[in-house]
């Protein structure tokens, strides 16, 4: 059984701590793992040192991937990189085809990246019942024991309760509160998890028959692909082709392959704040909090705090999350809501809807500390043996200070050193590159000035991390 992640989300629900280019299946939200870690941690209890998963994930989080993998010891057999989005479909397409490729028919097991669950015994049972059917040409989902009325889920309802896989009777959308609750009573609706246990070559012969677009699209993408490191980038021109859509519209409501095994193991998608809540320990007035907190009169609020002390008087039932650009308060019977405050953020084309302040990068990370109108600030780490790219700027310079560790720097035809309390300066126009050599993270601060301090402003010539050698980043904090 060959475990297939799906890690392309952008987790706009969980805005200000999740961000388009740090997610939140990258953050560890209420634990010292992130939630795409925590996947692989429990594929790891079930399969153990034999875990090799296919991983599916957005072009821009491929560093972040590759990094958190190699902190768990997991070697994926493939990281597949999207180009663009085009939600479940063509990505499971993408996985079956690269399985495929290899000359078995493996079963394989599709998991998104960003759920918690609590039973790992129980989720094991559940798979290995979906094996059997899987092996026997179904399409296997996983239906969650519902134990609330909930309208945020949509439900797969099946003729009579029961433990074993059956056949889905039906898809159903999201429900108001009144028919949620006329599910839950009934006992024969579940929640739909977006975890599938199927045979590859089944899959596909069922992606052909219902969404052959997609099948043609993805595999035409796949075979025109190219090799970067540890990553397979699925060609940009083929795959934006693919029909944008899920694998629930594209083949499960429309096979007759299709089954569901029931999955009762704590399961909690953490789609938003609330889940979030319902997930983290909790004081004797149901508070959960993380960080510096202080809280009075205050009852089954969710406060997290990154940067600040936050306090909180007299309110309940919110949601405030502090973070060093951003600070979000909320109704918590408004949580699912957060993507509209995003989206006017993004409509505003404000940088917190994409970036933290602190931005992390293949060579390390960077931390915008202060700027103004001719000037910004940077504190820049280098982990050890890591280089940024060669790149020069047409419109800034820069001054760079070591406060701790070694640099080696480039500037134009020169190569020099430096250590702590040493200092360069960088002029406009000349090119230029910054490694660390040394075995501990390099730290300095970079102090850029001119007329235009743009991410945008950035020409590269050389990149070890198979980034574009010369490129225009518009909109971006790319170094």
């Amino acid at each position: 059984m060959i475990p297939v992640v799906l890690s392309g989300g952008s987790g706009s629900r969980l805005w200000p701590l999740s961000r388009a280019m740090h997610p939140k299946q990258f953050l560890a939200i209420g634990g010292e793992y992130s939630l795409f870690q925590s996947t692989l941690r429990r594929l790891a209890k079930i399969q153990g040192d034999a875990l090799t998963p296919i991983i599916v994930s957005n072009e821009d989080h491929r560093f972040l991937v590759a990094e958190q993998c190699r902190a768990l010891g997991v070697t994926p057999s493939a990281i597949l990189l999207e180009p663009c989005g085009r939600n479940t479909a063509p990505a499971i397409a993408a996985a079956v085809l690269q399985s495929l490729s290899t000359g078995k028919d493996e079963l394989l097991l599709v998991l998104p990246a960003d759920h918690a669950i609590e039973d790992i015994a129980a989720l094991q049972s559940a798979f290995e019942t979906g094996a059997v059917a899987a092996r026997d040409g179904s399409i296997v989902t996983f239906g969650i024991v519902p134990n609330k009325a909930e309208t945020g889920y949509g439900y797969i309802r099946v003729a009579e309760k029961g433990h074993a896989a059956q056949p889905v009777e039906a898809f159903v959308e999201k429900p108001d509160l009144a028919k949620a609750q006329e599910y839950l009573e009934d006992g024969r609706y579940y929640w739909n998890s977006g975890m599938f246990l199927f045979k590859a070559s089944v899959m596909l012969e069922q992606l052909r028959a219902h969404a052959p677009q997609v099948a043609q699209a993805v595999e035409n993408a796949l075979e025109s692909a190219k090799s970067d490191l540890d990553f397979t980038r699925l060609d940009v021109t083929a795959f934006s082709t693919a029909e944008n859509i899920s694998i629930d519209y594209a083949v499960m409501e429309r096979s007759d392959k299709v089954a569901v095994v029931p999955l009762d193991a704590g399961w909690n998608d953490v789609g938003s704040w609330s889940a979030v809540w319902e997930i983290t320990d909790k004081d004797a007035q149901g508070n959960a909090t993380q960080g510096d907190v202080i809280l009075e009169a205050t009852s089954n609020a969710y406060v997290h705090a990154e940067h600040r002390m936050v306090s909180v008087l007299g309110l309940d039932e919110v949601v405030v999350v502090e973070t060093a650009d951003a600070v979000m308060v909320a109704s918590k019977d408004k949580a699912q809501d957060v993507k509209l405050l995003v989206d006017r953020i993004k409509h505003a084309k404000r940088s917190e809807a994409t970036n933290h302040r602190k931005v992390y990068r293949p060579w390390g990370a960077y931390d915008s500390i202060d700027n103004g109108p001719r000037y910004q600030v940077k504190r820049i780490t280098v982990a050890p043996g890591q280089k940024l790219s060669v790149q020069m700027h047409h419109h800034r310079a820069e001054h760079w200070i070591v406060v701790t560790g070694t640099a080696k720097v480039t500037i134009g035809d020169k190569d020099i050193l430096l250590t702590e309390n040493q200092s360069t300066y960088i002029p406009i126009g000349v090119v230029h590159a910054l490694e660390n050599p040394g075995k501990i993270p390099l730290e300095m601060i970079e102090v850029q000035s001119g007329t235009y301090l743009g991410e945008d402003d950035i020409v590269r010539f050389e990149d070890r991390y198979g980034r574009a050698p010369q490129q225009i980043l518009m909109q971006s904090t790319e170094q």
